[in-house]
């Protein structure tokens, strides 16, 4: 057990864009991305991936530098991701919802010198550009770039593949993508990902979702993730881009398209499942609902699958672990588990405080270590952020069974997930506290029946403010923050409170202001 996922060697391409080599000469005509009308196939998806690397060698001599795609689902983000790594750069993978500051925040600490941008984020890109010195180039992707991925004519009518030799240089052991995910300081690290976390993590996605060539997947996902992408290409398995926000439309796409697998966030399958037309709708050819991200509740998948007579099973993973590390059996799931470790994984769970190693069935901090763990965070030399034997401390809590599933019991860190998207609390404090009105704010993840979690917050108003005015102040900060930040970092309840309890060193205690903001909400 302890040298698995050492042995664990999968013939997978030695590089990221490798991926698409192979499914392009296994089926060249066979659909790879669906898109609206727009079909792709996996050879015309690998010669779009080299047009755009030679673009890239023009736009951005050398190899080496970050070129940073941030798009909603377009077939444009798998050209400019691939083609990154064909070209023999690295692939920052950017959240296209972030506004402005933490936009600004990601590109400096990637260091980006180019990025692919849809026309939604290009304008947010405008305002800071002036700030990011090392940002050379800018591409239009996506609807409204004109048609595909958009470079300067000259570009496009540079000699084709052949000419390229692209990402020669790049071994499987060298940083193909760099992901950026929130900590406990409310500011992003960025993740080394190597060609090989990303190719064998793709493989064993395909193998625990039982992909192939005749599967078709449905990503109903606000953004494009590379762990849906990567694991359909490894699979030459057809992916359907459904862009509708709102459940029906996934159900609608699947019946279309005659999806096999239906990928979805735990927020939108838990309003499918409280939906009045339930009973209405039919998925015929679907076998399995995938939700990932965060905890979806067992009454929604139970329901689900009474409706569908569809398993609907869920798995776990980090941005550290390219990302999936669990995958509960697609065929038979167990109620609020995320199953077992993919193939050549280890997962034990130790204590918070001695770190000794638990047995199964005690709750501790869930720790991880794979052939897809994370090469280290940038900044630092390999295996920053990994214990020295290469095991990643996760900051969950949970359990293992005897049987080796996994069982998430709460978060060890201060942030939460809300549909799906991860809120740093502090990130949102800063915000509040610009305010004129705001003297101290703490923000906390409150329960919610479809996100998972949303933001709620504690504020302690300027004296100025008086008791007929409490209201009024609170909505003004509230609607500063969402002027200010994603939906997904917006505060749905906030209450006024003469100061904020801390404790006798001087720390914020989050659960038990959580537990007094409730006290307020319930006595409302």
């Amino acid at each position: 057990m302890a040298d698995r996922h050492r042995q664990y060697v999968p013939d997978v391409p030695r590089r990221l864009d490798g991926l698409v080599t192979e499914a392009a000469a296994a089926a060249p005509d066979r659909t790879a991305l669906i898109h609206g009308a727009d079909r792709v196939t996996y050879g015309e998806l690998d010669r779009r991936v080299t047009a755009a690397a030679v673009a890239l060698r023009t736009l951005l001599p050398g190899t080496g530098g970050t070129v940073a795609v941030a798009s909603v689902l377009h077939p444009d983000f798998a050209v400019a991701y691939y083609a990154a790594a064909r070209a023999g750069h690295v692939a920052a993978v950017v959240n296209p919802l972030l506004r402005e500051e933490d936009l600004l925040h990601v590109l400096t600490l990637g260091r980006a010198r180019l990025v692919f941008a849809d026309p939604a984020l290009y304008g947010r890109l405008a305002a800071v550009r002036d700030r990011l010195p090392e940002l050379e180039q800018v591409v239009l992707i996506g609807d409204g770039a004109g048609g595909g991925l958009t470079t300067p004519s000259a570009v496009v009518d540079a000699p084709p593949a052949g000419g390229v030799r692209p990402g020669e240089a790049a071994g499987p052991d060298d940083v193909a993508c760099v992901q950026f995910t929130s900590g406990t300081t409310g500011r992003p690290k960025a993740v080394r990902l190597t060609h090989r976390n990303l190719t064998v993590n793709a493989d064993q996605i395909a193998v625990a979702h039982r992909l192939t060539g005749t599967s078709v997947t449905v990503n109903h996902l606000p953004t494009f993730h590379p762990m849906h992408l990567n694991s359909a290409v490894r699979a030459a398995a057809t992916q359907v881009l459904c862009t509708g926000p709102e459940p029906h439309h996934a159900v609608a796409a699947a019946n279309e398209h005659g999806a096999t697998h239906l990928y979805s966030l735990p927020v939108r399958l838990a309003r499918l499942a409280a939906a009045p037309d339930l009973d209405e709708l039919r998925l015929r050819t679907v076998t399995r609902i995938a939700s990932g991200g965060s905890g979806l509740p067992v009454a929604a998948a139970a329901r689900l699958t009474a409706r569908f007579g569809i398993p609907v099973f869920q798995g776990y993973g980090l941005a550290e672990t390219s990302p999936l590390t669990h995958s509960d059996d697609p065929d038979h799931p167990v109620p609020g588990s995320v199953g077992r470790p993919v193939a050549g994984t280890e997962c034990r769970v130790v204590d918070v405080e001695s770190r000794a190693v638990l047995p199964a069935g005690s709750v501790g901090e869930v720790q991880l270590r794979g052939p897809q763990v994370m090469k280290g965070y940038l900044g630092g030399p390999d295996g920053t952020g990994l214990e020295p034997d290469g095991w990643l401390s996760t900051g969950d809590a949970g359990r293992v069974d005897d049987e080796g599933r996994l069982f998430l019991v709460d978060r060890l860190k201060d942030v939460f997930k809300c549909d799906n998207f991860l809120v740093a609390p502090t990130e949102v404090e800063l915000v509040l506290a610009r305010h004129p009105l705001v003297r101290e704010a703490v923000v906390v993840d409150l329960p919610d029946e479809f996100s998972g979690a949303v933001a709620g917050a504690l504020l302690v108003l300027d004296p100025s403010v008086t008791a007929d005015g409490t209201g009024q102040a609170v909505a003004e900060a509230v609607a500063y923050v969402g002027d200010r930040l994603p939906y997904y970092q917006h505060i749905r309840h906030a209450r006024a409170v003469e100061a904020i309890p801390r404790s006798g060193n001087g720390k914020i205690q989050r659960r038990l202001l959580r537990e007094q903001l409730l006290g307020l909400l319930a006595g409302a």
